[in-house]
């Protein structure tokens, strides 16, 4: 059968046909909250290009790195093709701009963004510490397992919930390697292994952590799953790596990251014992629970799909309002030199 590229004015790829991670949570909400009046003028392609339409405006919603297979066609001022780039952060934007020689002015940064986690009560850290890790393996699960299992001998009152694996993006075979892992998860009595679940599940797990912790080893162009932990008041732990500085805006829990995986463990390992120790002492959980509602407020601010969706359809209208101001300036011109000659 042939693959649809373009299903209920949705693009789509034969890679993420079935796939529901970022940048599909992206493309899904932004189409919920777009203008309707304005699907029928824009080709929105979210990363992975496969045909052009003449008669729409192209927009590249650009989720990856520049060095992805999947962007090399932008070399050679490939970036052309598209009258406007979109890059979900500042970071990301001058790499591609570095690396493809693309004009500042071709590109907007418009951030991701969420549905901001309702108010809620966390359960009690005295009794258990809840931890949480709810992204893919390769992002650093490797590092996070042993360093918790440490862990474990020194405090019996930690837990760990692992929402981990590559169908995600329906790719389940890629979960092979990391099979080992998991089942050391399953195998730990201070680890619960809930391979992968909708996002609304996630969410609700995560009004029920105390801490994100996220031994980054990817190079983030962005970072939903943090800003869901932001919005959902963990104190969130991880390196200063990609565009997670970023994403943060400087309210989380950061260190310095090292290309050395162990001495990245143990910088992770150091850190979040820190973070395990404040929510021990209840004079120091009193001290960090107004930054963390701060960090709230921060996140639910600035990622909020309800603003984000007010920027799409401002850009989308002012592109569309150029296009039709200079093909009435086109014909203005054409109709004056029909009547000059």
């Amino acid at each position: 059968m042939e693959f649809k590229f373009v299903e209920d004015g949705i693009e789509k790829n034969e890679v993420d046909s079935n796939a529901m991670g970022g940048t599909e949570l992206m493309k899904f909400g932004l189409h919920e909250r777009l203008d309707p009046s304005l699907l029928d003028d824009f080709q929105i392609i979210p990363s992975r290009v496969r045909e052009l339409k003449d008669d729409k405006l192209k927009v590249l919603w650009l989720h990856d790195l520049p060095w992805d297979p999947e962007s090399q066609h932008l070399h050679d001022e490939g970036w052309k093709k598209f009258d406007k780039l979109v890059y979900v952060s500042d970071w990301q934007k001058e790499l591609y701009q570095n690396m493809f020689q693309i004009p500042p002015s071709k590109g907007v940064v418009l951030k991701n963004a969420i549905v901001p986690i309702e108010e809620h009560v966390k359960p009690d850290a005295s009794e258990e510490i809840r931890i949480i890790y709810h992204t893919t393996p390769h992002r650093g699960l490797e590092l996070l397992v042993p360093v918790f299992e440490s862990l474990c001998t020194i405090y019996d009152n930690i837990h760990l919930d692992v929402f981990s694996s590559f169908n995600a993006y329906g790719w389940g075979d890629r979960d092979k390697p990391y099979e080992p892992l998991f089942e050391r998860c399953r195998n730990n009595p201070k680890i619960t292994y809930h391979g992968f679940q909708p996002n609304e599940v996630v969410r609700e797990h995560l009004k029920s952590a105390h801490i994100f912790a996220y031994p980054s080893i990817w190079l983030e162009t962005s970072c939903i799953a943090m800003m869901e932990a932001m919005s959902a008041g963990c104190l969130c732990v991880h390196p200063n790596l990609g565009a997670l500085p970023e994403t943060t805006g400087q309210w989380t829990y950061m260190y310095n990251f090292h290309e050395d995986p162990q001495l990245h463990a143990n910088a992770f390992g150091s850190n979040l014992t820190e973070c395990i120790e404040i929510f021990k002492n209840e004079e120091r959980r009193e001290l960090i629970k107004n930054r963390l509602t701060m960090q709230k407020q921060y996140a639910d601010s600035f990622y909020d799909w309800n603003v984000r969706a007010i920027q799409w359809n401002h850009f989308l209208g002012a592109m569309k309002n150029a296009q039709s101001q200079a093909q009435d300036d086109g014909s203005a011109e054409e109709s004056s030199s029909r009547e000059t000659s």
